[in-house]
């Protein structure tokens, strides 16, 4: 008989709850948040309370919390002072009294916002005050001290002059970016004020100058700093994606392309995009990755578009910055069998040498299993986790097309199919083709005569991995090594009997690998 089995808390369907909410009338939410708050731990009914004061404050309605007393702001000042001087202060204070900050910023009392805030975010931000954290201040803040910091840069936006906004705006942000999200400085201002910043077409240029003087003392590097990325997004308030044109062609940074041609992308306006990463390229003045970076967006509007040159970007894309996952969008991009076998007789001359992990992949798309397991057999013990070891493409390829069983595609996949696979679902994207689909479209199989080398290729490799992690003492990988030796047994239990015995004898000192075979076994 089937027994069910049930949840001790069942969580209700989602859906469920939204129309439940819908039916509800308001005063029978405001009931229910009441009857709901004694539930909540400390944490958590602070930053619920938090959430529905900056909510109300918000509204259509003229309620807003009551603003601290000068008094009030005297005694934070003094504590936070005293804090500075000990080196440590409590928690809660800190939180009921950034808590009076945030108060007195949702009733528009500006002067005294900024006056708390000051006087506890920059020593939290410098580190002068330790509130007993092991890491980050929100592990044990109730308060959104992020949010905090924005609204003191708000703050000293609406207590500047129109002359001064930008200055001080900046030097806010200076001092609180330790723990504050500025990222993009003009959306976090808009997100937080609460009311209409004045005279902002005004300091949007003031703020732009400022920033372009900032960047042009900064040092170049491969590196992107908060003020190019300021500029960036100040740009293109200002003038558009022709700003960001603008720039981009002027620096000839990566990061000043990628912001040009993902604008136009994210607009959908794939036409000038494909220019745009055409030229950005021919731009890029910070090697071959970024080139191929840029030519995958050029194949991405390509793809949108439908052009039939598609195939061909594929190509340069991979020629300019090789590497597995550009390698199988060409290949798979090929019409046919005839076509792929051409595609990797081409791709296998230019290939370079150190990517193993190509190579062995065109070796086999070739049917030359000779290049291939001598490529496995040679590989070294150690370093399975480096992009361009073989063995995480050839050994979970031969052993499917030795067992005839569906590939592994998990164990295929690197670092950098990985990221792309974790990126937003609805981002577009160029396909990456599966292994497995390119081998059924080149229709590789093997011959009887090449049963044994593709098996002797699968234990010298299982041999070296179990010599490396021994002898190096990388018992993480133990279990790795062990499942290598185990799948060769599996594929032919009769030839690999012997080699195992041998395999247990020689590591008969190593109890972990043992133990590891035997799990590996019971599996």
């Amino acid at each position: 008989m089937m027994v069910r089995k049930f949840s001790p808390n069942p969580t209700p369907d989602p859906s469920v709850t939204n129309e439940a909410l819908d039916a509800m009338a308001a005063e029978e939410l405001r009931a229910l948040i009441r009857g709901i708050i004694p539930w909540l731990d400390e944490s958590t009914h602070a930053r619920l309370a938090n959430a529905i004061i900056d909510r109300a404050a918000r509204n259509a309605s003229s309620w807003v919390p009551a603003v601290p007393t000068k008094e009030a702001v005297t005694e934070i000042v003094s504590f936070a002072e005293a804090a500075v001087r000990t080196g440590h202060a409590d928690p809660s204070d800190i939180d009921d009294y950034l808590r009076q900050g945030s108060n007195a910023f949702l009733a528009r009392d500006y002067p005294k916002a900024a006056q708390i805030f000051q006087a506890l975010l920059l020593p939290l931000a410098d580190a002068e005050i330790d509130l007993g954290q092991h890491e980050l201040l929100d592990e044990v803040l109730a308060v959104d001290i992020a949010e905090c910091a924005a609204q003191y840069a708000a703050a000293a936006y609406m207590n500047a002059t129109p002359m001064s906004r930008a200055e001080a705006v900046l030097a806010a942000i200076d001092a609180v970016g330790g723990v504050g999200h500025f990222w993009e400085p003009l959306r976090e201002l808009e997100r937080v004020a609460i009311e209409t910043l004045p005279s902002f077409q005004g300091f949007l240029a003031d703020w732009h100058a400022l920033l372009e003087a900032r960047v042009d003392k900064e040092r170049r590097s491969d590196w992107d700093s908060d003020a190019a990325r300021w500029r960036r997004e100040a740009v293109q308030r200002l003038e558009g994606n022709e700003g960001l044109a603008r720039v981009a062609r002027s620096t000839k940074s990566a990061d000043d392309l990628r912001a040009w041609c993902g604008a136009l992308a994210d607009a959908g306006d794939w036409k000038q995009a494909l220019s745009a990463y055409d030229e950005a390229a021919e731009l890029v003045r910070d090697g071959k990755h970024y080139c191929g970076e840029f030519l995958d967006g050029a194949a991405l509007a390509a793809q949108k578009l439908g052009r039939k040159d598609l195939p061909a970007r594929l190509e340069r894309a991979w020629r300019e910055a090789p590497s597995m996952v550009r390698l199988r969008r060409w290949l798979g991009s090929a019409a046919g069998k005839n076509a792929l076998r051409a595609h990797a007789t081409n791709a296998l001359a230019a290939c370079p040498k150190q990517a193993g992990r190509q190579r062995g992949l065109l070796h086999v798309l070739l049917g030359d299993f000779a290049a291939a397991t001598n490529l496995l057999a040679r590989a070294p013990g150690l370093g399975w986790s480096g992009s361009e070891h073989p063995g995480h493409v050839l050994f979970p390829l031969f052993a499917s097309l030795l067992a005839r069983t569906p590939l592994d595609v998990t164990s295929t996949r690197d670092f950098e199919e990985l990221r792309i696979m974790m990126s937003e679902a609805d981002e577009p994207r160029l396909a990456i083709p599966e292994i497995a689909t390119l081998i059924a479209l080149a229709d590789v199989s093997v011959s009887e005569t090449s049963r044994e080398a593709l098996l002797g290729a699968m234990r010298k490799a299982a041999e070296k991995r179990i010599a490396g992690v021994t002898e190096n003492k990388r018992r993480r990988h133990y279990g790795h090594a062990a499942g290598l030796a185990l799948t060769c047994v599996r594929i032919d239990p009769n030839e690999s009997a012997a080699w195992m015995t041998r395999i247990r004898s020689e590591y008969k000192r190593y109890p972990a690998l043992q133990g590891e075979l035997a799990e590996y076994g019971r599996r």
